[in-house]
């Protein structure tokens, strides 16, 4: 089976400024009608009906969502998203926050994680590969993308949280353009990982800040979500 993957840019979309123009997020105040004519046309473009993508109520947690058909309303307060079920494309919306896509094209079975700072320190990708082995999915079959993100030469932060997350997501701490204490969650996520037995971890080298094709929080405040989003095509499931 084929694991097909995306990442959105912000270009293409309905929306206006400051949200210009394909933002997928309907929680950051940008005109419904603009998100819901974006989400129609990332539907049409994986060739899928609009209840066969998947979205999520982010909460910066860690709680895990086994989805085994089609949903008119995201799943409630998650921010991992998992299924074993062909055609149903699951999306991890970031603007800054790392999007982790899996998939175990053998078994069939693939997630979607949006892993921010609090996420990632609390476990949400553990948790995710943990209900992933339990949908079917073997740990070395796995393979990653960790998507556009934040880096760590940007997301400087105060010693004492760098400190802390470091504690419980070893290999994040970082220092700024500055010297300053700063994270970068993908290479602590990368280690992550490969500390539980992955080994094809692909790494999406963006950084949301400093490249202004991509939604970034950190760098405009108001503003829009891309998208990551991954399935398995039904003609593929095979």
């Amino acid at each position: 089976m084929r694991v097909r993957r995306v990442v959105t840019t912000r270009a293409g979309g309905s929306s206006k400024s400051p949200y210009d123009s394909f933002n997928l997020g309907d929680h950051v105040g940008d005109d419904p009608a603009d998100v819901a004519a974006n989400r129609r046309r990332l539907a049409d473009a994986a060739g899928l009906a609009e209840d066969r993508v998947i979205w999520m109520e982010q909460v910066h947690g860690r709680t895990v969502g086994v989805v085994d058909g089609p949903r008119t309303e995201p799943v409630e307060a998650t921010d991992a998203l998992v299924t074993a079920e062909p055609g149903l494309a699951l999306v991890a919306l970031v603007a800054d926050c790392v999007p982790v896509l899996l998939g175990d094209p053998v078994a069939g079975v693939i997630g979607a994680v949006h892993a921010g700072r609090v996420g990632a320190r609390v476990g949400v990708l553990p948790a995710a590969l943990a209900a992933m082995t339990e949908a079917g999915a073997a740990v070395e079959r796995i393979e990653v993308l960790l998507g556009p993100a934040v880096c760590g030469e940007c997301y400087e932060v105060p010693a004492a949280m760098q400190a802390d997350v470091e504690a419980h997501l070893p290999g994040s701490a970082s220092k700024s353009r500055a010297g300053k204490p700063a994270l970068d969650l993908r290479a602590g996520l990368w280690n992550q990982l490969a500390t539980a037995g992955v080994a094809r971890i692909g790494v999406d080298p963006r950084c949301t800040v400093e490249d202004r094709t991509l939604f970034s929080h950190r760098r405009e405040g108001t503003t829009g979500r891309l998208a990551a989003i991954t399935w398995i095509d039904l003609d593929d499931a095979t």
